[in-house]
Parts: structure tokens; sequence; C-alpha cells
């Protein structure tokens, strides 16, 4: 179990430091660029720009993703063939990012950051 706990850390942790790196920093100095997550986000749920913080979605979204690749690899390490680890991180990926970018648009609608309100 206690390995189990690690193996989520570690991965949570690299896969944040990773994303900060490379898509943060990339949408911070380039303004005009924005995650395709931020993007799906604003599409999906009218996310107003000028209402959101947008550093904070980033941080948000970079967070969101790291523990959804960090939960996926959790649960593909309980599957010993390698052939239905590829199969269920196939079926796993869409529902669970789904969930989770819907939380976050939930999140952003509750606290009055769409364009519908």
């Amino acid at each position: 179990m206690l390995e189990e706990v690690y193996l989520f850390l570690l991965c949570f942790l690299v896969v944040l430091f990773v994303y900060e790196i490379f898509i943060v920093r990339k949408a911070k100095k380039k303004k005009d660029y924005q995650p395709i997550e931020v993007k799906y986000l604003i599409s999906r749920y009218h996310l107003n720009m000028r209402k959101v913080h947008y550093p904070q979605l980033l941080q948000v979204v970079s967070i969101v993703s790291a523990f959804d690749i960090a939960l996926m690899v959790s649960i593909v390490a309980y599957v010993n063939s390698y052939i239905w680890q590829i199969v269920s991180v196939m079926v796993l990926i869409l529902p669970i990012i789904m969930i989770s970018y819907h939380f976050v648009g939930l999140f952003y609608r509750k606290r009055g950051m769409t364009k519908d309100e």
C-alpha cells in the first residue's frame, strides 16, 4: 500500500514539474499561446477570461493534469500484463480527463467566471 502512495506522489510531482517547465512557462511568456486544456475550458464552459486570473488557471490546469496522469499510472500499476495495461489506459484516459475538467469547469462556473452569468 505504501509503495502505491509513493508511486502516485512521485508520478504527480514529476509530471507537475515537467508541465510547469514546458507548458506553463511557455504560456506565460507567449501571451497568444494557450494550452489545449485552457482552450477546452473556454469553449466548453464559456470562461470569461477577463474575470479569470490566467496564471491561476494555468496552475489549476497543471495540477489537474498531473493528478490525472498520476491516477492513471497508479491504477494501471495493479495490472500485470503490458497489453492489459495499454488497454486499460486507453479506456481510462478520456473519462478521467473529462470528469476532472468538468469539475474545474463547475468550479469556475460556481465562482461566476463564465460568460453565461
